[in-house]
């Protein structure tokens, strides 16, 4: 039985919608390590690590490689850090603000895929409906 306030993979992969496999590799790859292990071995997870294991989930349809995903967290980590300065803040910031550039970016360019995706589906219903129609 895991230890109060953590969950083994099991949990956390329902929790989150991820395979086991790719929430090991993701552990794996060093972004997102399990916060801590069970006398028998077993990785376990903390809602934090949930928390991080969705947002890395939410980047992958917007093709964020996993160095940008890497670079993001440890954005986010630093800023939450009480020891970083006010300067680097600051500079932490600046990335962040790139970052959301980005994804604003990157959600546009989605949302051109999908409106030309609705206009090609419409399209075919509209020759579908032509074709059936008897004459």
């Amino acid at each position: 039985m895991p230890e109060p306030g953590h969950m083994q993979i099991g949990e956390v992969a329902e929790r989150t919608g991820l395979s086991l496999r790719t929430i090991r590799y993701y552990g794996e790859v060093g972004l997102v390590e399990p916060s801590a292990r069970s006398r028998g071995g077993f990785r376990l997870y903390t809602q934090e690590d949930v928390n991080r294991l969705n947002l890395i989930k939410r980047m992958k349809p917007l093709e964020f490689s996993l160095e940008e995903t890497r670079e993001l967290l440890e954005t986010l980590d630093r800023l939450g850090a009480e020891q970083t300065s006010v300067q680097d803040r600051e500079a932490l910031s600046e990335r962040l603000d790139a970052f959301e550039a980005a994804i604003v970016a990157r959600c546009q360019a989605l949302q051109k895929q999908l409106a030309m995706a609705e206009e090609f589906a419409g399209r075919l219903r509209e020759q579908r409906a032509r074709a059936d129609v008897p004459t």
